[in-house]
C-alpha cells in the first residue's frame, strides 16, 4: 500500500505536526535526544503513540523513533519492519 511522505527537515517540527494532526506519522533514525524530546512530549500529550522500530518502548537513549496519531501506528511499524529488515 502506498502512502504519501513529506519531510520538513526538522524532527521537532515533524513531531509537532503529528501532534497537531497535520501529519499522520513520522519516523527517523540517527537522531539525538534534543531532536526528539519536545516533540515526543507533544505527540504523547495529544494522544499519539511513540515507539522505536519493532514497536519497542520509546527511550531518549536510542536514536530511532516512530510517532503517529495512534490510529496508524501498528500499520506503520509493520511497514517499516518489512523495509528495514
Amino acid at each position: 500500500r502506498g502512502i504519501p511522505v513529506r519531510r520538513l527537515g526538522s524532527a521537532a517540527l515533524d513531531l509537532a505536526y503529528v501532534a497537531a494532526g497535520r501529519f499522520d506519522g513520522f519516523w527517523e533514525v540517527e537522531l539525538h535526544p534534543w531532536d526528539m524530546a519536545a516533540g515526543v512530549l507533544l505527540v504523547q500529550e495529544a494522544g499519539g503513540r511513540v515507539t522505536h522500530y519493532g514497536n519497542r518502548a520509546f527511550s531518549l537513549g536510542r536514536d530511532s523513533i516512530v510517532a503517529t496519531n495512534h490510529h496508524i501506528h501498528d500499520e506503520l511499524v509493520t511497514a517499516l519492519d518489512e523495509v528495514y529488515q
